[in-house]
């Protein structure tokens, strides 16, 4: 849809998980589990838990718990092996649904994301069924200031391997291949600009609309898979309006 942001289709789970911020810690902490596991404990070698540890950061996580989370998983403090599963689905009205989980127990996690998309109008579907219609793109934000020059910001952007930059909502949304997202991530913070958030997002190639008990529906369903522990993301491609 032209001219929509990009960052709106996710913005309903920030202001749902930002708002427990315990809940988002332990979420964080898996996320940091998994990079360790799959890279080792030292950030400099491993730009997976670099990244980990910057959307720790861009949410006020402790450096407390970012260190316990990374001696957690490194042995020190115990072994919890996380598993990375992507579940696919539909909401009420055929809304494409996607959910990345980490999980230490993929029957249990298959039944209850199976029970929420039940329970709340919707259908969990194969592996691929709405995936195709998504992009997987590295998002970074950076909040319009004004210290901020945009052609300045959207030369360095592009100098260290962004796609595309654009100015929604106060926010510049900077788009890039998901192999190139640490690196640009790493280059606008070496240049100085504070990163608002940072992920590797599935973003809809286009938005349907929905309104009344449907679109009530839509969001409770959402609610619900962001409430649950072993969810990290939920994406969608739902047209959220202006008041969520």
């Amino acid at each position: 849809m032209a001219g929509h942001s990009k960052w709106a289709n996710i913005k309903h789970k920030k202001s749902k998980t930002d708002a427990q911020r315990g809940k988002l810690f332990t979420k964080i902490g898996r996320q940091i589990a998994v990079a360790v596991k799959e890279g080792g404990s030292d950030p400099e070698t491993n730009s997976k838990l670099r990244d980990a540890i910057a959307n720790a950061r861009a949410a006020n996580m402790p450096n407390d718990n970012i260190i316990r989370s990374i001696k957690r998983a490194a042995g020190e403090l115990g072994n919890v092996t996380y598993e990375e599963i992507t579940y696919e689905g539909y909401g009420p009205n055929g809304v494409a649904v996607i959910v990345q989980v980490l999980t230490d127990n993929r029957n249990r996690t298959a039944g209850e994301m199976r029970y929420i998309f039940d329970r709340s109008g919707g259908s969990l579907g194969a592996t691929g069924c709405v995936s195709w219609m998504f992009d997987r793109k590295g998002l970074i934000l950076i909040e319009d200031s004004e210290d901020i020059d945009e052609e300045e910001l959207m030369m360095q952007a592009l100098e260290v391997g962004a796609e595309d930059i654009e100015l929604e909502d106060g926010l510049f949304e900077i788009l890039t291949d998901p192999a190139d997202f640490s690196q640009v991530r790493e280059g606008l913070e070496k240049s100085g600009y504070k990163i608002a958030s940072a992920e590797v997002a599935m973003l809809p190639q286009n938005y349907v609309q929905l309104t009344g008990e449907q679109y009530e529906q839509a969001l409770s369903l959402f609610e619900k898979l962001e409430d649950h522990d072993d969810v990290q993301n939920v994406y969608h491609n739902l047209e959220l309006n202006e008041q969520e």
